[in-house]
């Protein structure tokens, strides 16, 4: 395991568990682009006035 995780051949360190890994790195990855997506629509949406009745 460790001679695979030393081993150079092109793939990321943080991959090279196997699909585990993946799994989490992509996990990781839609979260955090979501929850971007989503701060940022909560900006827009603070920043606007609130209509009145």
């Amino acid at each position: 395991m460790l001679r695979n995780l030393l081993e150079d051949n092109g793939i990321p360190v943080h991959l090279k568990g196997g699909i585990g890994d993946a799994f989490l790195y992509r996990a990781t990855m839609v979260l955090a682009v979501g929850g971007t997506a989503y701060a940022m629509y909560q900006l827009a949406v603070a920043s606007l006035p609130k209509k009145q009745d």
